[in-house]
């Protein structure tokens, strides 16, 4: 992958970025998600060669950071990368959305991967209480959890399958882990090279690749102006990026919207998914005449390899439109983000970047994960907040439980 910054990189900035990065290096230590590019995945992959040919769905019951980064790999790849599986999540306790997806799936030839670090998601296992009632095989559910959590205890009791959660990996952060990596291997998905991208991406930053001063540069520019450009977009040019967008905006919001650190002060960069080019006819009128409180990125594939092209075909009343005529769909989507950039960068005072992944596969998906992992990790650091804590989600999540044990107590 590449990344081009179209903004003033920050001066005098040699020592900080020094600190910065010894911080990270120091982090490795404490903070699990670094080093899961290069774990074993030997257990997963053997699991995965022995699952029954009949099954032909995949269920996750999970939220948030148990099911997005899935979702964002399986519905990356999908248009190009046929699944040996159908995958499908149910992350809401929507009684419309439960039943529009049960529709969908026959429970004999489903199996469920169950996946909550505590075994206490009120999301999770209340969908699981339901499913279970009417499919109560052992054999139709893996759990994924901490070890020795209550949903650890119920697997074992009943005899299913249980992986365990690798330590210190908070759930935004662990799609590379087998929460992700399971539902994705059961489906077709070539693993090995999506750790291989992530692989790629954290050897280039720490051995000081090509996108170590990249990173640093960025992230600082971000720390800096944080209560200037106090928003970020992510403009990704295919639909296939759609649900990425939602696993960064979790990313970005829960690590980074935050109280600081020994400070009263509260802090954040406020994340928005958009798409191009759907969003050039809706968001973009914000960007360019709007407050000049944002920053963009854009996010390009460089090979589509496919080349769809527009019939050279001659309409009444449209002849204006003849250039079109000939065109690959591929070019023409890379001039609609190559000319909006021009658009924006004439606009001045908009802070932009482009990524450019190479293509559609397992590889270029990871190397981007990773990307904004580490970038997540830094800005982090920059804005003097914990990036891997999450009080306010904690603090409605007990609010709810209380109703909850008010509500029995009245029953």
């Amino acid at each position: 992958m590449q990344n081009r910054l179209h903004f003033k990189r920050c001066s005098n900035v040699t020592e900080q970025k020094k600190l910065l990065f010894k911080a990270l290096e120091e982090e490795q230590n404490t903070t699990g998600y670094y080093g899961l590019p290069s774990q074993n995945i030997d257990e997963l992959l053997a699991y995965a060669n022995g699952f029954e040919d009949n099954i032909k769905n995949i269920v996750v019951l999970g939220i948030g950071g148990s099911s997005l980064g899935a979702k964002a790999i399986y519905e990356f790849l999908k248009p190009v990368k046929k699944p040996s599986r159908k995958l499908f999540f149910f992350e809401s306790t929507d009684p419309i959305n439960i039943m529009e997806i049960l529709s969908k799936i026959a429970l004999d030839k489903a199996h469920f991967l169950v996946i909550s670090k505590s075994g206490g998601t009120v999301e999770t296992i209340s969908i699981f209480k339901y499913l279970y009632a009417q499919q109560s095989s052992a054999s139709s559910y893996t759990f994924i959890s901490d070890e020795n959590s209550n949903l650890d205890k119920f697997a074992q009791e009943i005899g299913s399958k249980i992986f365990y959660l690798p330590s210190n990996v908070g759930g935004r952060f662990s799609v590379l882990s087998v929460v992700g990596l399971l539902p994705l291997v059961l489906c077709g998905v070539d693993i090995k090279s999506l750790l291989k991208g992530a692989s790629l991406v954290k050897e280039s930053f720490f051995n000081d690749g090509y996108l170590k001063e990249t990173l640093l540069d960025k992230a600082i520019f971000y720390g800096k102006y944080h209560t200037t450009y106090n928003i970020n977009c992510l403009f990704a040019y295919s639909e296939t990026l759609r649900y990425f967008s939602e696993w960064y905006v979790q990313l970005w919001g829960e690590s980074l919207g935050k109280r600081q650190q020994n400070s009263a002060f509260h802090v954040g960069v406020t994340p928005i998914g958009l798409i191009g080019p759907k969003d050039q006819h809706s968001f973009l009128q914000l960007l360019s005449e709007g407050t000049r409180d944002k920053s963009v990125t854009f996010i390009k594939i460089k090979e589509f390899h496919n080349e769809l092209s527009i019939p050279n075909s001659k309409l009444p009343h449209l002849e204006s439109l003849n250039m079109l005529n000939g065109i690959t769909f591929h070019d023409l989507i890379t001039m609609q983000s190559d000319s909006v950039i021009e658009a924006l960068l004439k606009e001045g005072e908009i802070p932009l970047d482009e990524i450019v992944i190479e293509q559609v596969d397992e590889q270029s998906i990871g190397e981007l994960i990773y990307y904004y992992e580490l970038l997540t990790s830094l800005v982090g650091r920059l804005i003097n907040v914990n990036t891997y804590d999450q009080p306010g989600v904690e603090a409605g999540k007990i609010i709810l439980k209380n109703k909850l044990l008010q509500r029995l107590k009245n029953d």
